[in-house]
């Protein structure tokens, strides 16, 4: 049984986190509620107390318990913070890390994994302020159930609709199937670009943002993992609770996760690490002439290869193939070439996702074995998939 903590915001839609919060129950677990203010127009408290037996709060400054400080005592006592339905008033005070209420209050103070589920009108939920909170949150590791398509309140068209209880729920069960299920086990993720120098002030790399490893960090930390996370040059947040090593080029991101691979349970080689450096970088910069150069590429070290081959018995081992196709011929050699438990593939090719998107969609490829596919979700919701597939 969980401890899950159901937030409600002001939308149309609130009355349905009424069945919400009945399904949660008979799934057994034990479920708060906090409604802000302008969910209270729409339904009670003394509803969700009747449904749950537990006290439903509004304001921040209500206390159960005389002498304690309620939003904290509930972002502790929390193993799963749901947020459904979300308005895009909501989205944006828990990106903008906004204390309003009882209820971000108590977001800002929580720790445990976070669900939202918006539901709002499609030009609010396309608006641009919208969409960067609902990045920010992804980021963050803060996982977002896409609304549907349909008629919403005001009679328009279009996405914002509220996403179906069942799906809310299967997400829900997923994210706490995976909590704990990697405790007392070691991660070792490489991720994001690796840059090697041309010259003083230009380098070779790609255009890999890290959100992949981060989202695999943050999968594995909600999986009771202890997680170390070496990394080529991001923007990208890593979790705080990862043991975090920057690097910049493969030769260093291999040096940096060697000595970890030896004493790993999982080895996720997630970072784009560039097949070739400049084989004599120059120690000033290159100037602009009238006449052509050629610049000597040398193969750079097999990071992935060589840390399977370094790692211990019985240790999984999983590499990433970025490929411009669909097609798994390339992928299937790697597996055998690279020596590791598993690949995990996904198509460059594709706009909707990969590079530059919040969502991937993968292909698991093991010897022996036919592929398995995630489908397109959240970077977070495909590294929990993999995450969990490895684990077996």
């Amino acid at each position: 049984m969980a401890e899950i903590l159901l937030g409600v915001s002001g939308s149309i839609s609130a009355y349905r986190a009424a069945d919400l919060a009945r399904d949660l129950m008979r799934d057994g677990h034990n479920v708060h509620v906090c409604l802000t203010s302008s969910a209270s127009k729409f339904v009670t408290p003394i509803l969700f107390e009747s449904l749950t037996g537990n006290p439903c709060l509004l304001d921040t400054f209500e206390e159960p318990e005389r002498g304690r400080i309620a939003h904290i005592d509930l972002a502790r006592m929390a193993d799963l913070i749901i947020l459904a339905p979300s308005t895009a008033n909501l989205l944006n005070a828990v990106a903008s890390g906004t204390a309003q209420n009882m209820l971000t209050s108590t977001v800002l103070a929580a720790t445990c994994p976070i669900i939202a589920a918006p539901a709002m009108n499609p030009a609010m939920l396309e608006n641009a302020a919208t969409q960067a909170a609902i990045r920010t949150l992804r980021s963050r590791g803060v996982v977002i159930v896409e609304p549907t398509e349909g008629e919403v309140a005001c009679g328009e068209e279009g996405r914002g609709k509220l996403a179906p209880n069942s799906e809310i729920l299967d997400v829900a069960r997923t994210v706490l199937a995976s909590s704990q299920s990697l405790t007392g086990k070691k991660v070792l993720i490489t991720s994001g670009p690796t840059e090697e120098p041309i010259d003083a002030a230009r380098v070779l790399t790609n255009r890999s943002s890290g959100r992949m490893g981060a989202a695999l960090v943050r999968a594995a930390l909600m999986m009771g993992a202890e997680v170390t996370c070496v990394t080529g040059p991001t923007e990208t947040q890593i979790p705080r609770d990862a043991d975090v090593i920057r690097v910049r080029t493969a030769e260093q991101m291999l040096d940096a996760a060697l000595p970890h691979a030896k004493t790993a349970d999982f080895i996720i080689g997630a970072a784009a690490v560039a097949d070739y450096r400049p084989a004599n970088p120059s120690k000033g910069k290159l100037r602009r002439s009238e006449e052509s150069i050629s610049l000597e590429l040398v193969r750079n070290p097999d990071v992935i290869k060589t840390l399977a081959a370094s790692a211990k018995d019985g240790a999984i081992t999983c590499a990433f193939a970025a490929e411009p196709s669909s097609a798994l011929d390339a992928a299937q050699e790697k597996l055998i070439t690279k020596g590791v438990s598993a690949i995990a593939v996904n198509d460059i090719s594709r706009t909707d996702t990969g590079f530059d998107s919040d969502k991937n969609e993968l292909a698991l490829l093991r010897a022996g074995q036919d592929p398995e596919r995630s489908g397109v979700m959240s970077k977070l919701a495909c590294a929990l998939w993999l995450l969990e597939l490895l684990r077996g």
